[in-house]
C-alpha cells in the first residue's frame, strides 16, 4: 500500500498548536491595502484558530 500523502497546500497554511488545534493566519492581508484601514490591516496580522465546523476537513487534508 503506498504512503498517504498530505495536500501540500493545507501543509503550507495551517500548524497545530501544542493542545491539537489548528492554527490559521487570516485573509485579506497580502495586496490592496491602502484603502483598509490600519485598525484593519492590524487586526488581520494575528493568528486565528480554526472553527470546528472546518477543523474535520483541515484533518483530513493534514492526514492527522
Amino acid at each position: 500500500m503506498p504512503k498517504v500523502k498530505t495536500k501540500s497546500g493545507a501543509k503550507k497554511r495551517f500548524s497545530l498548536t501544542g493542545s491539537g488545534k489548528i492554527k490559521r493566519k487570516h485573509a485579506f492581508k497580502s495586496h490592496i491595502l491602502t484603502k483598509k484601514t490600519t485598525k484593519q490591516k492590524r487586526n488581520l496580522t494575528h493568528t486565528g484558530l480554526v472553527s470546528s465546523a472546518d477543523e474535520a476537513n483541515v484533518k483530513f487534508m493534514l492526514k492527522i
